[in-house]
């Protein structure tokens, strides 16, 4: 990211910064890799390390859940029940060495005068629906539907929803740098001009100065699979000013130009972010394409070596039938899939689309969870044929019972 400077910084780094009182401000040096990769400088008003009480928590562990079939999925969120906060209201989905991702329906906000940090993953929230407050060490940023949060590892954060608005978020966490795609930057790390968006398109923290209240709280590290507790006497965001280029923001969807062309542009052309062994991408409106013979649905494909997990936000997906909004379709690589029996000939001489979706790609096999398992639309896989034979078929799976879906 771009280098940005808020609030009270010294004009040399790693030199003297007194309040007015003549005390000094506490250094802290925020970065990743060692000391080759992206950081910022940020200066608090009290150490970040005095911490007078440190407890363990929980730990986190991802269930697996395995049929013992490799097969296409269909994981249905819709009716998911409200829960939790942003963090511990979680419903993890999917998850490999890489990354896991799920999603959340925030019932309200974290416990007041507690705060999260994850200090083993970046972090990456799509809000689908609602409105609030996101609170950082580094700034605050009001959200709403269609923004990305991108949240570097070790950030302190809290989230905190409007009153009466319903909250829906799509959550994906990986233990590597979450970025713009290297194929839209240049040397010095600028979007080119080709690229689907700009920096302009970013929103950076707003500056809202040193919160300097007392009393007692608590942010909930992650770090190897376990929450501890850090309990301060001082409040977190204690921060006068920072500089650097390691900092959260917030890039709306609706912000990313689509990338079209004659015929139909496969799907790198939506790539938004890249970690490694993943990328996401976004699926937005858009004009089809326009060669007079053009065939606007995507072809059949195999994703040989990678797996293909799509959210769907809003829209008719044209490719997709009997897919609800806040699903989750996951197309594992080894085994062809296109689009569903009649949408390709009904994409013909259709001029746009009105489709939103989140694309994850993983170059690794996920493995699905528990809690996807029991969201599970088991009759996806047959999805693919044809209407005309659909009731033939589903009178042989009833006909076999149980082990037509084996658990």
């Amino acid at each position: 990211m771009f280098y940005l400077s808020l609030g009270d910084v010294p004009h040399k780094r790693h030199t003297q910064h007194r309040a007015p009182d003549g005390s000094l401000y506490a250094e802290e040096l925020f970065g990743v890799e060692g000391f080759h990769g992206r950081s910022s400088l940020l200066y608090h008003l009290v150490p970040p390390t005095r911490t007078h009480k440190v407890e363990a928590v929980r730990r986190v562990k991802l269930e697996e859940a395995d049929d013992d079939a490799h097969h296409h999925r269909l994981i249905n969120t819709k009716d998911l029940e409200p829960k939790g906060d942003a963090v511990d209201g979680r419903v993890p989905l999917f998850f490999n060495g890489d990354l896991a991702m799920g999603v959340a329906r925030p019932a309200g906000a974290m416990p007041a005068d507690t705060f999260y940090r994850n200090g083993q993953a970046d972090e990456m929230i799509f809000v689908h629906e609602g409105t609030g407050t996101w609170s950082t060490v580094f700034g605050q940023f009001r959200y709403g539907p269609g923004d990305y949060l991108v949240i570097p590892i070790g950030t302190t954060w809290r989230l905190d929803p409007d009153d009466g608005s319903s909250q829906r978020m799509l959550w994906l966490e990986c233990p590597s740098e979450l970025e713009p795609p290297k194929r839209y930057r240049n040397d010095y790390g600028q979007l080119l001009e080709h690229s689907p968006y700009s920096q302009r398109d970013i929103r950076s923290p707003e500056w809202v100065g040193p919160r300097t209240d007392q009393g007692e709280f608590v942010v909930h590290v992650k770090v190897r699979d376990r929450i501890t507790a850090y309990h301060y006497r001082h409040h977190p965001f204690g921060v006068v000013g920072w500089d650097g280029y390691l900092w959260p923001y917030i890039f709306n969807i609706g912000d990313f130009e689509p990338i079209t062309g004659r015929i139909h542009q496969p799907p790198p052309v939506h790539q938004t972010f890249a970690g490694r062994n993943y990328v996401v991408c976004s699926f937005v409106p858009r004009k089809f394409d326009y060669h007079p013979l053009a065939i606007p649905a995507p072809y059949n494909h195999s994703n040989i070596n990678s797996d293909e997990v799509i959210y769907y936000v809003a829209g008719n997906f044209m490719s997709r039938r009997g897919v609800d909004v806040s699903s989750f379709t996951l197309h594992p690589g080894g085994i062809p899939h296109g689009p569903h029996p009649g949408t390709v000939e009904a994409s013909i001489g259709k001029e746009g689309t009105e489709e939103l979706a989140v694309m994850v790609d993983t170059f690794h096999p996920l493995t699905l969870t528990r809690e996807a398992s029991r969201l599970e639309d088991e009759s996806y896989p047959y999805s693919w044929i044809p209407p005309e034979d659909g009731e033939q078929h589903a009178r042989e799976l009833a006909e076999r019972g149980p082990e037509a879906y084996p658990d």
